[in-house]
């Protein structure tokens, strides 16, 4: 899949294709080398920068190649802090199975018991959309990055330094998804839709009384101490350490680079604002899959997969995919894309194998090979 500056869409957001190339066997504990060519690689592709940091067991491990800074020439660092994009994703569906695991809400329960009257227009209907169908991408309700006037305010060179400080709330993007048709009637197909994760988010707000990233800090963040993550909100800011994140403004991978650090992620929502480093990811995923984050009910619920079209050997669950890899590994995870940066974070069934990364340009580099070479050799 390539790589295009959308913010949540499924081409960078869910950068997770599994047809990946590699000899049939795994990686022997502690072999990161095939990894290291990977990552130097991407930055021969031309990616700016690539930050890693794999966990296996009680071993850490990190690499970096590139640049942080393309005028000072300043390398990445392993601690980076990056926008980690549709990653969001798992965070606020965990949040939404600990409220089930808890009998605050019901995975079958419609939109419309919450959210009376948000999704409807052109054939939407919240009566017949459950939270299941939201965060599984069944809904069929529509992505609201496609819509054409977004794209062309946010994503492409004029709009977005003519918008980029904008706020968004989330009845807005919804509002978005409503002027069009849906992709298809609820359950009876897939797509990945960014608004469905931006309505799960206020799902969250409605039966708590307090916003998702409120929820997330309270439940996830804090109790993890995942000192390095954080839910910006408006803050257009990436805290320190971190390096800039560059984007080609364009729908080809030509042309010039823009710094695009600064940005307002409202525009992203629950379904793509948070801000993280590789160790916090890899720390959250390994917990989630341990059990550490929900009961054997809610991460079975996750990890219940449909069929994911136009993604070779993968499924998608409740915010999670699980793909396989060419030596036949399991590796389960999510990926995300924002401006300027394009993220991967994954780990094995048990937990205990894990790698997060990041490029800080959102044109070029294969991830895919990336996660291959750590959990396959090469």
């Amino acid at each position: 899949m390539t790589v295009r500056t959308t913010v949540v869409v499924a081409t960078t957001a869910v950068a997770l294709t599994a047809g990946l190339a590699g000899p049939a066997m795994a990686a022997g504990p502690g072999d990161h080398d095939a990894t290291r060519r990977a990552v130097r690689a991407a930055v021969k592709d031309g990616v700016p920068g690539v930050t890693l940091t794999a966990k296996d067991g009680r071993s850490t491990w990190s690499a970096t190649a590139g640049v942080g800074d393309l005028k000072t020439h300043a390398p990445r660092s392993a601690d980076d802090r990056y926008r980690v994009g549709s990653i969001t994703k798992t965070f606020v569906s965990t949040v939404l199975l600990q409220l089930e695991a808890e009998g605050r809400l019901s995975l079958d329960d419609k939109v419309e018991k919450w959210l009376p009257g948000l999704v409807r227009g052109n054939g939407h209907d919240g009566r017949r959309i459950t939270l299941r169908q939201l965060l599984n991408h069944t809904s069929g309700i529509f992505n609201y990055t496609a819509d054409d006037t977004f794209g062309r305010t946010y994503f492409l060179k004029d709009g977005f330094f003519k918008h980029r400080y904008d706020t968004q709330s989330p009845g807005d993007l919804v509002a978005i998804a409503m002027a069009h048709k849906p992709d298809f009637a609820p359950g009876a197909s897939w797509n990945y839709s960014n608004t469905n994760y931006v309505v799960a988010g206020m799902v969250i707000q409605k039966v708590t009384g307090r916003s998702y990233g409120e929820e997330i800090r309270h439940r996830i963040i804090g109790p993890l101490h995942l000192t390095a993550t954080s839910v910006p909100g408006t803050r257009v800011t990436v805290p320190q350490p971190s390096s800039r994140a560059y984007s080609k403004l364009a729908q080809t991978a030509t042309g010039p680079t823009y710094d695009v650090t600064r940005l307002n992620p409202s525009l992203a929502s629950s379904a793509g604002e948070m801000i993280s480093d590789s160790a916090d990811l890899d720390r959250f995923y390994s917990a989630l899959l341990k059990g550490g984050l929900l009961p054997p009910k809610q991460l079975k619920e996750m990890k219940t997969t449909v069929a994911a079209p136009g993604i070779p050997n993968a499924g998608y669950g409740l915010g999670l995919m699980d793909r396989e890899l060419s030596c036949g590994v399991h590796v389960w995870g999510h990926g995300g894309g924002i401006h300027g940066s394009s993220s991967e974070a994954v780990t094995t069934a048990d937990g205990r194998h894990s790698v997060a990364f990041n490029f800080n340009g959102d044109w070029s580099g294969d991830s895919d090979a990336v996660i291959d070479a750590e959990f396959c050799g090469g």
